[in-house]
């Protein structure tokens, strides 16, 4: 049976990780819409536990990129926005709550033809470094950052991190529903 298809559909199925930018810079309305997709992201008990620092210094964006294994993306995008999470009064949720307002940042930089992608600060020195470089002060923490800006080719040669998508029938487990009895 086919699947019913939206508009939605492509561009939820069609965002990758952007790892290499052009130096072309992100025009302030395009930046505005992904910050605005952050911002009216829902969040438990709309706590909405965070807070988005937007660096475009390349000297912080350098250092950011040595603060995680696989951050060196950071260095090269014309702009980091850096996900400040109160972690105590954002409760249990806030790291969720946080990458849920990254996935809608990333997919709104997608449909605007940018490319992002998440580097997450570690281990938990590494966060405690983030935050100051990004003028966050406790009870704000930074343990995620996106990296923002137009494609470009990745460099040739094979890449570390695996490619593809598991089937469904790998992921998925379904229960059925029991006969009323």
């Amino acid at each position: 049976m086919p699947v019913p298809t939206d508009p939605l559909t492509p561009a939820l199925t069609s965002l990758r990780a952007t790892r290499w930018f052009t130096d072309e810079p992100v025009r302030e309305e395009q930046l505005r819409a992904v910050l605005e997709a952050g911002r009216w992201t829902g969040s438990a008990r709309n706590r909405q536990p965070w807070r988005f620092v937007v660096v475009r210094s390349g000297a912080i964006r350098r250092q950011l990129a040595r603060l995680g294994a696989y951050a060196g993306h950071l260095a090269a995008a014309p702009v980091v926005i850096a996900l400040a999470v109160e972690e105590t009064a954002g409760g249990e949720d806030a790291q969720f709550d946080a990458g849920r307002a990254a996935q809608n940042m990333m997919l709104a930089a997608h449909v605007q033809g940018l490319g992002s992608c998440p580097a997450s600060f570690f281990p938990a020195a590494n966060a405690d470094r983030a935050g100051p470089l990004c003028r966050v002060a406790p009870p704000w923490r930074v343990r995620t950052a996106l990296s923002l800006g137009y494609p470009a080719p990745a460099p040739a040669g094979k890449s570390a991190i695996p490619t593809g998508r598991l089937p469904l029938a790998e992921l998925v487990t379904e229960i059925p529903d029991e006969p009323a009895g």
